[in-house]
């Protein structure tokens, strides 16, 4: 009996001389005898071997590329590794079962007793809540600081500083982080930089090309881009993810099902072509926001408003698909404009090709503190739209009616 394994790296294509949208659709195939087109799932818990002996190698042996236990490693989840890692420009990837899995899995996969963490002001809410309340259980220092500020994130710096974390743009309020310059500061510090990269996803930005260590993402947004299915991914160099975080993965078993690695297998062909049309109606979007009556402030990083706007147009493809606005009348007339819409569904999820709308300060930040907030910038009358492939006129008309009052 012949025991199926996956290929290893070594047999796979130079992804490096494809395009993204052809490493969308190519990358890490892998068929199986049957000469399946579309990528098999492998619904298993474990896998047989030949003999006691292979199983005692395969068991001990820790190769990444080995079929031992569903818990850590399996082809499914292992293809869809491979191909987010290649779209990123990473050498290897893990894949957990959410994004804030994969900030876990980060976090204490590399961090230990008495390192420092910096992290950014203004990380989505249940980020900054697991780091500030619970890694200093565990000994951790975690300090807070302003993600556009280069000289406080130098000024923070201390000799135990291990990590540097961010997220850009910031949810849900567009802040943008100088990707370069703050791996300038990580490194001179010998450490890591860790880039959240769920708002552009590798389609528009490239954290690991702008000096970045690591790139992590929530594959439920717009990896998946329809909703379906929970999971995350951590991408980065290989002596850390297959060292490191694997060995950590395999102990604390937060791993992505099969299942939903062949969606998200899925999601990831399409997901070039979905990110610039979000973009193309995320722009529209948010100038006709801005000659709307009502609203106080428009937040969108390709407006030439925005602050970082050079910035953004250095460092990213395309300023993304998620606007944010400000209406006047704090949290109420906000919960008015909310109840009114007829297209969009309230829901706090993104990323989905259907387009929602959520009010942060009382939903997906709503763990932070008031003061939290208020450094995050989340008001009460903020409001974010995950733009979706809705027509664009669609989405603007319903807007328009729930902000006049129908």
């Amino acid at each position: 009996m012949e025991t199926c394994r996956i290929m290893t790296d070594d047999t796979q294509p130079d992804y490096s001389q494809w395009r993204a949208e052809t490493i969308a659709l190519r990358a890490a195939q892998h068929r199986t005898a049957e000469g399946e087109h579309s990528e098999a799932i492998f619904p298993t818990s474990s896998f047989v071997f030949d003999g006691a002996e292979e199983a005692a190698a395969r068991f001990s042996g820790g190769d990444v590329n080995d079929n031992v236990y569903s818990r850590f490693s399996n082809p499914t989840v292992r293809a869809f590794q491979q191909r987010l890692a290649a779209l990123e420009g990473g050498e290897a990837c893990i894949a957990t079962s959410s994004g804030m899995a994969a900030i876990m899995t980060l976090c204490l996969g590399v961090l230990k007793q008495g390192d420092h963490l910096l992290a950014a002001q203004g990380l989505f809410g249940s980020t900054t809540a697991m780091l500030t309340r619970y890694l200093p259980r565990w000994g951790i220092d975690v300090e807070l600081v302003p993600l556009d500020d280069t000289d406080a994130w130098r000024a923070a710096m201390r000799p135990n500083t291990r990590m540097l974390m961010i997220e850009t743009p910031t949810n849900p309020t567009m802040t943008v982080a100088d990707i370069a310059a703050l791996s300038d500061i990580a490194h001179e510090g010998d450490a890591i930089l860790a880039v959240d990269n769920c708002f552009c996803t590798p389609v528009l930005q490239q954290p690991l090309a702008l000096g970045a260590d690591v790139v992590i993402h929530s594959a439920t947004k717009y990896l998946d881009g329809q909703g379906r299915c929970v999971g995350g991914a951590v991408v980065g160099r290989r002596e850390l993810v297959d060292t490191e975080l694997y060995s950590f993965m395999r102990s604390f078993g937060a791993s992505m099902s099969p299942f939903n690695a062949w969606v998200f297998l899925k999601g990831l062909e399409t997901l070039p072509l979905r990110m610039r049309q979000h973009a193309e109606n995320a722009a529209s979007l948010a100038a006709w926001m801005g000659e709307q009556s009502g609203i106080e402030k428009v937040i969108y990083p390709g407006l030439e408003s925005h602050p970082q706007h050079e910035l953004v147009a250095r460092q990213q493809r395309a300023p993304g698909g998620m606007v944010s606005f400000v209406v006047a009348g704090g949290r109420a007339a906000a919960w008015r404009v909310i109840d009114r819409v007829k297209l969009m569904s309230i829901t706090g999820n993104l990323g989905d090709a259907r387009t929602t709308i959520t009010h942060p300060a009382s939903t997906t930040h709503a763990r932070l503190s008031d003061a939290q907030r208020a450094e995050a910038g989340i008001v009460e009358g903020l409001i974010r739209v995950s733009v979706g492939l809705e027509h664009v006129e669609d989405i603007k008309d319903d807007l328009a009616q729930a902000i006049s009052g129908g």
